[in-house]
């Protein structure tokens, strides 16, 4: 999966974006699936996503993200980083470069929740314009609560078929076996009993005027912190139309940079409240959440994969391959302890 950048495209690149020629190419750390490096040209930088592809993940990750981008800031969203130009068949977007840092669990306040929110609403109220309808629909895109199930079965079931070559491969399978799926199949029959007592059908579809444009894998572990105070929010490419429940509960369950439990409800109420009838969809969402938590385990695991590991490998992430595999199991391990254990509200996923 080596990729030979030519200078050449770089400069491409760069031209179409109307700046200057490139004089320095750095790798940044942290990309989990493409590769990143910091393009520097004359007074300033831009930022160069190389990005992944696999026969078994053929998703369109450079048209999903920049498409998105290009809409969002097109409308006059300045809360993420501005595309600059594309070149669709060798897979490199060239974007705004941010400077910023990670945010930490503990420094995230009411003002990044407001700061979110704000972004997902803006976001939407351009909904209806027409070029919204030419946008995708999102990675995984769900509109009923059985499709929910189905999309986290699947990922249950490829990671029923594992290869087993190391002794962390053997770890996970057992885990799998022993106690993810068995606490898959405990949740998903209790969704469908709650269900049923809400009078909410499996196979009914949210109503099409409630679809909503979605970041997808939205959350403050897809954020840029900078010295303002202010998020930058990143890293598109499953974003397009979707169920927003599913935008909710990845919001609230991602595991990277935990939300305060504290701030479900307001970030729920918050994300439903334009839609036909709020309080139908926020007891979807409550409905979603722990089938939400076994998906995370279930991206958790996702490094066991042949389609993760070279994806990891791709973004030059390979070398503490058996370290990493061992920190997935232990997150998983303690979420569905904590699943099994304690309220869903308190899952301590680090």
């Amino acid at each position: 999966m080596d990729l030979d950048l030519r200078p050449e495209w770089i400069d491409a690149l760069l031209s179409a974006a109307g700046l200057p020629a490139a004089r320095g190419l750095v790798a940044l750390p942290g990309g989990a699936n493409n590769r990143v490096y910091r393009v520097d040209f004359g007074r300033g930088s831009a930022l160069l996503k190389a990005y992944f592809f696999h026969p078994d993940d053929p998703r369109d990750r450079l048209g999903a993200e920049f498409d998105f981008s290009r809409f969002a800031w097109d409308r006059g969203l300045r809360c993420l980083p501005r595309p600059l130009a594309c070149d669709r068949p060798r897979r490199l977007g060239l974007y705004e470069f941010i400077e910023g840092r990670a945010p930490q669990p503990g420094e995230l306040t009411g003002e990044h929740l407001e700061q979110a929110i704000a972004f997902y609403r803006e976001l939407n109220r351009h909904k209806d314009d027409a070029a919204a309808q030419s946008l995708p629909p999102a990675s995984e895109a769900c509109f009923t609560l059985r499709e929910h199930l189905a999309c986290v079965a699947q990922r249950l079931e490829r990671l029923g078929q594992l290869e087993v070559a190391t002794p962390e491969d053997v770890e996970a399978a057992r885990l799998v076996r022993g106690e993810l799926a068995p606490a898959w199949r405990r949740i998903r029959d209790g969704v469908a009993r709650k269900a049923a007592k809400f009078g909410i059908e499996l196979d009914r579809p949210i109503d099409r005027r409630d679809a909503r444009l979605s970041p997808s894998d939205f959350g403050f572990h897809n954020a840029i912190l900078g010295a303002d105070g202010r998020l930058r929010f990143v890293d598109f490419e499953y974003a397009g139309w979707d169920d927003p429940a599913k935008m909710v509960c990845d919001f609230l369950c991602q595991p990277a940079v935990p939300v305060p439990a504290a701030w479900s409800g307001e970030f729920s109420r918050a994300a439903v409240s334009d839609l036909a009838d709020p309080a139908w969809h926020l007891r979807r969402i409550d409905l979603l959440k722990d089938v939400y938590r076994i998906k995370w385990c279930c991206i958790l695991l996702n490094e066991f994969l042949p389609a993760g590991r070279q994806r990891r490998r791709f973004a030059q992430q390979a070398d503490a391959e058996a370290a990493r595999k061992q920190s997935q199991l232990h997150k998983v391990g303690r979420a569905l302890r904590s699943l099994r254990d304690r309220p869903a509200e308190t899952v301590p996923w680090e």
